[in-house]
């Protein structure tokens, strides 16, 4: 077993190897651009090395930095983590050639199914079902209309050496082609240091179903079940579980011991992963094969009991597999969400800046339910506009999908950020939504359940009435502390007016009447009981406690008057009166946002990559505008309705912050 290794990698899931070759007594070597000098991965490692600039093109993806850090630090194997340099064959020989491990596949293995196109070519030859399409490189925007005028409209254009939804665009027409071919191109060398692109026919209604396969040097090879990933956000995997809702244990089985021969066939010796596109009625053909660990490994791990990243270790240092087929046994339910630094109702673009709060739920097994959370970042850390915006990995997991899915509800609930926009009341929506709950899944599903885009939810129904039982107890809670400060002349419990509220919940008022009851206190809505009992106290992000005897999580923010309130997925401000004041409030005129209707405003941090319109110019609904990067994607901004370009405020190379103007409208 090695005494040290490396991790090439960065933020979560070079945290998560760090926590396994610990747990095994293995020293490790973190390495670490200028943006990351104070990232959590360094300040978990036993050494870290500095290697280069923020951009990755000039520090992460540097073959000859990490060999370097190995040889400065004695380190004897290296672990790729996901995304840079993971399924680049080149680095698994160059670490050979410098007499370092690499833990992961063997370079003939990444080379046949690392690489998009040879995997396709790889299955092609071993007599796997694989998805139409064209297998060969393509060389420009019109060979590409070409190609796809042939397979037939949808077609996904992607990247060969992409992942992560990098370098992938779908074209419903030949104009979207040419575009989406450019922009994928770009995207794949931006990322991945490799342009080229291949064009395949994109099946509707599909659902993304992928196994998890584990092999060693001996030729021995597994499968670990599988993960259903079809909740997807521009080809993004958003929400992953498993197992999947969809498949039957004799379709399982087939999948499996396709994805096993498939590993066979080229010698694989790691974990790995083969995924498949699935129809509703179970049919299934190839995909690709992803040469390393998977960002959503951790639901195949809560179902299995299996460490993955121990199992890659072992293989990697010549250990056979300790496990065989029969001893795979699936345990329960695991659900995963994926915590992003994105602006949910910003069309999800990416937010950057430093987190002001950030307090996880608590870890831990309790009734059966375990909760996990994957992690990269710390409170006072920074979001950085260099890489993936990924905060967290939160996984659950129970004795079935149901309760897996409620204890992800409660746990996003109890998830306190702040300082950057994130997705959570995105995901807790998703956890209430009804077709979510019956598995009536596709990779369409986000794009068909929310077609305008995610919009703040108001509060309606039970979610309404716990958040404004939770406002009230709360304010409650902040006048007992005011009366029992010493020297005031008056009734040292509750008078009549204070104990007559209203609330007033997204501008609507809602009489309430609070009964104190020692350490309880209900509260009484529309002449309905409701119990609440919390520990909570004040400067706490999270309410948690119960709500009429239902445990709930609330996230409570100090407003004038009242708190801003989020459960459920739904947000409002909640402002608690007395009788006389709420009367007074609703006399208020209410502050109306400025018109920026006239003005093209930087959704996010980014840099400008081109301005493609002039001053003067005309331009027509849904033109391009200009191009914004930010987080290795590239962000096309268009014209929202007719006009005409009055002046231009950026320039090609300039580095916005959000909402700064670009350019203004007549």
């Amino acid at each position: 077993m090695f005494d040290k290794i490396l991790i090439a990698n960065r933020g979560e899931i070079a945290c998560r190897v760090i926590k396994t070759a610990r747990r095994m007594g293995i020293k490790t070597v973190a390495v670490f651009s200028d943006a990351d000098r104070d990232a959590l991965h360094v300040e978990m490692a036993d050494e870290a090395v500095h290697i280069g600039p923020a951009p990755a093109a000039e520090s992460y993806l540097v073959i000859d930095k990490i060999i370097a850090a190995c040889k400065q630090t004695g380190a004897q194997a290296v672990h790729p983590g996901y995304g840079f340099l993971s399924e680049r064959e080149a680095f698994a020989k160059a670490l050979a050639k410098a007499g370092i491990v690499f833990i992961g596949p063997n370079p003939h293995a990444i080379a046949a199914m690392g690489d998009k196109i040879e995997s396709k070519k790889a299955a092609s030859a071993a007599n796997v079902s694989t998805v139409p399409g064209y297998l060969g490189v393509i060389e420009s925007p019109a060979q590409a209309v070409t190609i796809a005028d042939e397979i037939g409209y949808p077609v996904m254009i992607k990247a060969s050496a992409g992942g992560g939804g990098k370098g992938m665009r779908i074209a419903y027409s030949a104009d979207e082609v040419a575009e989406g071919f450019a922009r994928a191109k770009s995207e794949a060398a931006s990322s991945f240091g490799d342009d080229r692109v291949f064009v395949e026919k994109f099946i509707t209604d599909p659902r993304h179903i992928e196994i998890q396969v584990l092999g060693d040097k001996h030729g021995n090879v597994i499968y670990l079940g599988e993960r259903e990933c079809s909740i997807q956000r521009r080809n993004q995997k958003v929400i992953e579980e498993a197992p999947s809702p969809l498949l039957d244990a004799a379709t399982r089985t087939k999948m499996g011991e396709q994805a096993v021969a498939l590993a066979k066939a080229v010698g694989y010796d790691s974990a790995g992963t083969v995924e498949f596109v699935a129809g509703q009625d179970k049919s299934f053909f190839f995909l690709e094969m992803n040469t390393r660990l998977q960002v959503e490994h951790p639901v195949t791990e809560m179902i299995t009991g299996i460490d993955l990243v121990e199992e890659m270790i072992r293989v990697a240092a010549g250990e056979k597999l300790r496990l065989s087929q029969a001893d795979v046994k699936l345990e329960g339910w695991a659900v995963e969400s994926r915590i992003y630094a994105e602006d949910p109702v910003r069309n999800f673009l990416p937010s950057t800046g430093r987190l002001v709060t950030y307090r996880p739920p608590p870890e831990g097994t309790r009734d059966g339910v375990t909760l996990r959370n994957d992690t990269g970042v710390y409170e006072g850390g920074e979001i950085s506009i260099y890489y993936d915006p990924m905060i967290a990995k939160l996984v659950t997991h129970a004795p079935t999908r149901a309760r897996a899915i409620a204890a992800q509800a409660e746990a996003l609930d109890a998830f306190a950020i702040e300082g950057i926009r994130h997705n959570i009341p995105f995901l807790s929506a998703l956890m209430d939504h009804p077709r979510w709950k019956e598995g009536a899944l596709s990779t369409g599903f986000i794009a068909e359940e929310f077609p305008q885009g995610f919009k703040t939810i108001m509060p309606q129904g039970a979610v309404a009435r716990r958040m404004m039982a939770v406002a009230t107890a709360v304010d409650h809670l902040h006048n007992e502390r005011k009366r029992a400060i010493s020297g005031q002349m008056r009734p040292a419990a509750a008078v009549k007016f204070e104990r007559e509220r209203v609330v007033m919940l997204a501008r609507e008022p809602h009489p309430m009447l609070v009964e104190d009851e020692g350490d309880d206190v209900t509260v009484v809505i529309d002449g309905t009981a409701y119990p609440v009992a919390s520990g909570w106290r004040p400067g706490q992000p999270v309410w948690s406690g119960t709500v009429d005897g239902e445990m709930i999580a609330v996230q409570v923010r100090p407003l004038l008057n009242g708190f801003l309130l989020a459960h459920a997925g739904a947000v409002a401000e909640a402002r608690v009166y007395t009788k006389r004041e709420a009367e007074l409030a609703a006399l208020m005129p209410e502050k109306l946002e400025a018109d920026s209707g006239k003005k093209l405003l930087c959704p996010m941090p980014g840099l400008v990559k081109s301005i493609l319109v002039k001053a003067g110019q005309e331009v027509k609904l849904g033109e391009p505008l200009c191009m914004v990067e930010a987080m290795k994607m590239e962000n096309v901004l268009r014209a929202e309705r007719d006009g005409t370009i009055s002046k231009i405020h950026a320039r090609e190379g300039d580095s916005l912050a959000v909402d700064a103007v670009i350019m203004e409208f007549a």
